[in-house]
C-alpha cells in the first residue's frame, strides 16, 4: 500500500465525513498505519437511529425472495473479491493468510446460510377445539422484526462475526447499526460498502466507529435500539448488560475451552486437534483450546509428540505463504501473554517450547506442570498458548473442565462411547464436541455459552435470526 487508506463511516447507507476525528489502524506486524477512520459523533449516531426506525415504523419492508436475493450477491461480490478481503483482514489483524482466507469462506457459508433463512417461515397454527374450554378458532403464529439491532463485534474475525450479525439482520429483515472494533474497522466497512452494492435498502444499515461516550453507549442505551448483540470480552459484555436496560440482550463472550485427552485416545488425533485447537488464529478465539488436560497414562507420550507437532506452527511474518501462526492484535497484548507465561514458570510450570516475543509477535508456547489455580489455567489466555495439566480419570477431568468462571465449549478425544457420554452431560458449556475440536461448528448451528461466556442466548445463523423477531399470534374464527 502507498499509503494509509482514508474509509468513511456509512450512516444509511451514506458514507459520511464524520466529526473529523481520524482512528489509526495498525498492521500489528509492522506496526505501520494502514487506515485512518472519519469518526462519526452524536449526530451522525441520531441519523443512523432515525433512518433505521423510520423504516421500521412507516411499515417498510423488502419481501424474503429480496432478502435472499440481497444475501446471495452479497455472497457472490465477496466470492469475487475474496483475495481483497483476505488481505484486508491481514493488514489490520496480522492473522496469517492461511487463516484469514479460511475466515473468507467461513463468511461465504454464513452468507448461504442466512439466505436460507430468508425463505423460511416457522409460523404454527393451533387448533383450538382441543378442550372443553375450547372453540372453533384457530390460532396462527407469524414472526415480526424487531426495530433495530445494535451489532457490535469483536477484532478476532474481522469479517465472518460482522457477516453473523448482519447476515441473519437482513434474513430477518432488521436495520441494523454496527459498530466494529476499533483495532479492526476496515474490513466492516469494506462489506458494508459490499452490502450496499448488493442492493440493501440504505436505511437498513449503518457501520459507525466513534467514541464510547457519545456514540457507542448512547447507541446501546437508546429505546428505538431493541436488541444488542455483543461479541467480546466478558468486562464489555457485563458494562454492556448494564447499560443497556430493558432490551434484548444476545452477549457472546470468552472462553477457557478444555480439551480432554483421555487414555484410550487416538493419540495422532489428540495431538492434531491439540494443536490446531491452540494455535490457529494465533490463538485468538473465544473457543481455542485453552487447557489441554490428559490423564496420566499418555501424558509422557503425549506431550512429546504434542511439542513436536507445535513446532511445525512457524511464526512470522502474515504475508509470507509458509507462516502459519501470525501476530496477536497488538503488542500490549502479546506483553500480557508473556506475563502469563512468565506467571506460570515462577509458579512451577516447565516452558517446553516457545514464550519468546517480537513485538506483536508471540511464538507458540507450549507448557507442562501448569498449577491449576495460575492465571493461564483460570482466566481466558487470548493467544497461541497451551497449557498441559495432567488429570487422573474422567471425574478429575471434568471437575477441572467446570472450575473456571466461563462454559463456552470444551472437546473430548476417547474412542469410548460411555465415556464421552459423561463428558457431554458433565461439562457445563455450550458446546462439548466429541474426537474434535471445541469449538467445531457449522454457521449456522447454534452457538453460545453459559455462566460467564454468555447468556445462554445462542448465535448461529438460525438462531440469530429468529433473536431478532418477536413471535406475534392472530386468531380467526374456523
Amino acid at each position: 500500500m502507498s499509503g494509509p487508506l482514508r474509509v468513511c463511516c456509512l450512516v444509511a447507507g451514506e458514507e459520511v465525513a464524520g466529526s473529523g476525528d481520524l482512528l489509526a489502524v495498525h498492521d500489528p506486524y509492522s506496526g505501520d498505519v494502514v487506515a485512518e477512520i472519519d469518526q462519526v459523533g452524536p449526530a451522525e449516531l441520531e441519523r443512523a437511529l432515525s433512518a433505521a426506525t423510520a423504516w421500521s415504523d412507516r411499515g417498510l419492508s423488502i419481501t424474503r425472495w429480496e432478502r435472499h436475493e440481497i444475501l446471495q450477491r452479497a455472497r457472490g461480490l465477496l466470492a469475487e473479491r475474496a483475495e481483497e478481503f483476505a488481505l484486508t483482514i491481514r493488514r489490520e489483524a496480522g492473522l496469517c493468510m492461511r487463516e484469514t482466507r479460511y475466515e473468507v469462506g467461513r463468511a461465504l457459508d454464513v452468507l448461504h446460510f442466512a439466505a436460507i433463512e430468508a425463505l423460511r417461515d416457522d409460523g404454527q397454527a393451533f387448533a383450538c377445539d382441543v378442550s372443553p374450554q375450547g372453540k372453533a378458532r384457530r390460532i396462527f403464529t407469524t414472526r415480526e422484526p424487531v426495530r433495530c439491532v445494535a451489532a457490535i463485534t469483536p477484532f478476532n474475525h474481522p469479517l465472518n462475526q460482522v457477516v453473523h450479525k448482519l447476515g441473519p439482520a437482513i434474513a430477518a429483515g432488521v436495520p441494523c447499526i454496527l459498530k466494529p472494533s476499533d483495532k479492526t474497522p476496515v474490513t466492516a466497512l469494506l462489506f458494508g460498502g459490499l452490502l450496499l452494492e448488493a442492493g440493501l435498502p440504505k436505511p437498513m444499515l449503518s457501520v459507525l466507529v466513534g467514541p464510547i461516550d457519545t456514540v457507542v453507549e448512547p447507541l446501546i442505551r437508546d429505546p428505538r435500539t431493541e436488541v444488542v448483540s455483543f461479541t467480546g470480552s466478558v468486562a464489555i459484555g457485563k458494562r454492556i448488560a448494564a447499560t443497556a436496560g430493558y432490551k434484548k440482550l444476545c452477549l457472546e463472550l470468552g472462553g477457557n475451552s478444555p480439551l480432554i485427552v483421555l487414555d484410550d485416545a487416538d493419540l495422532d488425533l489428540a495431538v492434531k486437534l491439540a494443536s490446531e485447537g491452540s494455535f490457529r488464529n494465533s490463538g485468538q478465539r473465544c473457543t481455542a483450546v485453552k487447557r489441554i488436560l490428559v490423564q496420566r497414562g499418555i501424558l509422557e507420550e503425549f506431550t512429546n509428540r504434542f511439542v513436536e507437532a507445535a513446532r511445525d506452527y512457524v511464526h512470522g511474518d502474515p504475508s509470507d505463504e509458509a507462516t502459519r501462526v501470525g501476530t496477536v492484535i497488538d503488542e500490549p497484548a502479546a506483553i500480557r501473554l508473556e506475563n502469563v507465561v512468565r506467571d506460570a514458570v515462577e509458579r512451577g510450570a516447565r516452558l517446553l517450547l516457545g514464550g519468546t516475543r517480537v513485538g506483536a509477535l508471540l511464538a507458540p508456547t507450549v507448557l507442562a506442570d501448569v498449577p491449576r489455580d495460575c492465571e493461564m489455567v483460570v482466566e481466558e489466555s487470548f493467544g497461541p498458548l497451551a497449557p498441559i495439566l495432567p488429570v487422573e480419570d474422567i471425574e478429575d477431568a471434568i471437575a477441572l473442565a467446570n472450575g473456571t468462571a466461563y462454559g463456552l465449549s470444551c472437546g473430548v478425544v476417547t474412542r469410548n462411547l460411555e465415556h464421552a457420554l459423561k463428558v457431554v452431560r458433565g461439562v457445563r458449556t455450550g458446546t462439548v464436541n466429541v474426537n474434535e475440536v471445541p469449538g467445531y461448528r457449522i454457521e449456522a448451528s447454534p452457538f453460545g455459552g453459559v455462566k460467564d461466556s454468555g447468556l445462554g442466548i445462542k448465535e448461529g445463523v438460525v438462531e440469530a435470526t429468529k433473536f431478532l423477531t418477536n413471535v406475534k399470534t392472530f386468531s380467526l374464527p374456523w
